[in-house]
């Protein structure tokens, strides 16, 4: 029982680093914009679509895609932003925000049932299949290579907002929109690039999701449902929280599944939620302001 909760615990650390990176798009684009947007987990879903894409008909490893992946949905992001959230007023705009983003979602995934039809898929590559012994333990290589590249791209995100200009005109609009604005920072402009980094992010977890399950359109559902529990349990706007909740939750999930029932698992994943906000209204690393850190 002690090596199976070790695994478990071990798995639930790698995965929860790739939940964090996938969250960690859509607690930015809450801290800066106050956006509640629904439509990330459909982004995922089209990332793992565009690597699944490149991987079968071009033969582009999956990693190697990214290449091309990550500034795709970057693009993507940015027009979401200018077509659809840009025109909300700020009166109402976190709670148009669900439905326009949730529309949109709809749509995205109406083109890829469309392009790809509702079967399920798999990115595949050597190392989905393979694993590494490592103190007693067989580790996956994809699981490996996904908590290194979580690790890669979360460092190379807090280096975005603290070591750029881009960055620090990202932290001031979170700070205080209004001052922003009056000293000179184009909100227009900030709040494109954070929803095109929030979109951009989805590509590597999206990558890394689609090698490690099934998918199709409409996988997009349970997958937000867990996001939004991440960024809430871990404090809305923290990317630093995102990735604490995201490994707690997973590590809480998949112990549960070895000590107790796999039935039980999904159902500990909301549970914790709830025991946290009891605890903490604002999350783990919530404050009173959500904020980037």
């Amino acid at each position: 029982m002690g090596n199976e909760i070790a695994r478990a615990v071990i798995g639930g650390v790698l995965t929860g680093s790739v939940y964090a990176l996938m969250a960690a798009g859509l607690t930015l684009i809450f801290g800066v914009m106050e956006i509640i947007n629904i439509a990330q987990g459909v982004l995922v879903i089209l990332a793992a679509y565009l690597s699944y894409t490149l991987q079968v008909y071009f033969h582009i490893d999956p990693f190697v895609g990214l290449i091309f992946t990550m500034p795709i949905m970057f693009m993507v992001g940015v027009v979401i932003e200018w077509g659809f959230i840009r025109r909300l007023k700020m009166q109402n705009r976190t709670a148009l925000s669900i439905l326009v983003t949730y529309a949109v979602a709809i749509v995205i995934e109406g083109i890829l049932t469309l392009f790809y039809s509702t079967n399920l898929k798999t990115i595949s590559a050597w190392y989905v299949t393979k694993s590494l012994k490592l103190f007693g333990f067989y580790l996956p290589y994809v699981y490996l290579m996904g908590f290194a590249l979580a690790g890669v791209l979360l460092v190379a995100l807090y280096f975005f907002l603290y070591r750029s200009r881009n960055g620090a005109s990202i932290r001031a609009a979170v700070q205080n929109r209004t001052g922003a604005e009056l000293i000179g920072i184009n909100i227009n402009r900030v709040s494109a690039i954070t929803f095109g980094v929030g979109a951009a992010a989805t590509a590597g977890g999206g990558m890394i999701f689609g090698a490690t399950n099934s998918f199709n359109p409409n996988t997009s559902y349970d997958l937000i449902s867990r996001l939004l529990v991440i960024i809430v349990l871990g404090g809305l706007g923290s990317i630093g929280g995102a990735l604490v909740a995201a490994i707690l939750a997973l590590v809480i999930e998949d112990v549960t599944a070895v000590v107790w029932s796999p039935i039980w698992a999904s159902t500990m994943f909301f549970a914790v939620l709830i025991v946290i906000l009891i605890i903490r209204p604002n999350g783990l690393f919530g404050r009173k302001a959500a904020r980037a850190q």
